[in-house]
């Protein structure tokens, strides 16, 4: 007799090695436009979700956060972290994992590593703000910081916004030589740089996304030039930024959810009061976005729990089609709902007779 669970305790979980078996099947090209369709459909749909700061657990080495959201039909969490220093042991510098689940019954739909589908799903949030807000004809990408995300932001603008031309910097220049091996190999055209001033030079989109937790100067004032469009994703947590103020003051602002980013962003350094626009109100077309060639408009991105709930949705959808995961026994299903007692003591009766039918008889010892 073996304890089997039911059909009902089953979930499918996601491990990072059937992420990766899925990403490869589908190709991460066509991942990325997928995802970036994903997350733009649900900032449309913004009003429709509940919305609040990340939860987040701060300590000298960094942040542990949790991310919740629903739209009244599921629900989405992620666990996440950041912390800089883990390079040094040679760790990732941000893990995670997520869970979808069904609002009516509270049940878990789907449990998913999310260090992968969290690289993936903020190089599509950079996608969709750029192609909201970049100037028109726009072809060349400055990537400056070429850690482990530079490669899924740069696949995604070439992807989705036809961005073929990367010029990289780093302050590492092994990372720099890996980001631009990496991005050669999947046909782009890439520039290394000795200088951050170097590589914006004549790029009308410029990402800075660089890890160190403080507050920095990535991008100064002579760098940003009329019409150019900044995606700012590196700074994501309080006292960590990477744009001079003066460029902050001269550009058009837009944001995921005000009330996070004034505290994780860019415009932590800016007052309180100043005015950001909602990025979700440009894609809804209730407000402008790029009204000019001569514009600077920057998104300031630090990352909020929708996107991560169109990240899990669009991966459970994926799953119907790709038989990329494994069922988990992580629901308790007694026979009578109310008997999780009964279940438990029948349990251990089963494991004691199952235990006994396996020794061995007297005459055989």
């Amino acid at each position: 007799m073996t304890l089997m669970p039911s059909n009902k305790a089953l979930v499918p979980f996601v491990s990072v090695a059937n992420m990766m078996k899925l990403i490869h099947q589908i190709g991460i090209s066509e991942c990325l436009v997928q995802l970036t369709e994903a997350v733009e459909t649900d900032f449309r749909r913004w009003p429709e979700f509940d919305k609040t700061p990340r939860v987040a657990s701060h300590s000298r080495n960094g942040v542990i956060e949790l991310m919740p959201t629903s739209d009244g039909v599921q629900y989405a969490f992620k666990y996440v972290n950041g912390h800089p220093i883990n390079t040094r042991a040679g760790l990732q510098t941000v893990s995670a994992f997520g869970l979808l689940s069904d609002v009516a019954t509270g049940y878990p739909l789907m449990l998913s590593e999310m260090t992968l589908l969290t690289a993936l799903r903020t190089a599509a949030t950079s996608a969709v703000a750029t192609r909201a807000l970049m100037p028109h004809g726009a072809r060349t990408h400055a990537m400056i910081g070429n850690g482990a995300q530079s490669e899924f932001q740069a696949l995604a603008q070439s992807a989705v916004n036809g961005l073929d031309i990367v010029r990289l910097y780093d302050i590492d220049a092994t990372a720099m030589q890996r980001c631009a091996r990496n991005l050669r190999a999947a046909g782009l055209k890439v520039l290394e740089w000795p200088s951050p001033q170097d590589a914006v030079l004549g790029s009308e989109i410029i990402t800075t996304c660089t890890a160190d937790k403080q507050y920095a100067t990535i991008l100064t004032d002579n760098m940003v030039g009329a019409g150019v469009h900044v995606n700012a994703i590196g700074g994501d947590c309080p006292g960590k930024t990477e744009l001079h103020r003066d460029i902050l003051m001269r550009s058009d602002i837009f944001v995921e959810y005000p009330e996070q980013t004034r505290i994780e962003g860019e415009i932590q350094q800016l007052d309180a009061d100043h005015p950001v626009t909602e990025l979700w109100q440009v894609l809804r077309g209730e407000v402008p976005g790029r009204r000019d060639e001569r514009q600077i408009t920057l998104f300031d991105g630090v990352g909020f729990a929708t996107e991560d709930f169109s990240a899990l949705r669009w991966l459970y959808g994926a799953l119907r089609e790709h038989d990329c995961y494994e069922m988990l026994d992580i629901i308790a299903d007694p026979d009578e709902p109310r008997d999780l007692y009964g279940m438990l003591m029948r349990a251990g009766v089963q494991s004691d007779r199952q235990q006994a039918a396996n020794l061995p008889s007297s005459t055989e010892q």
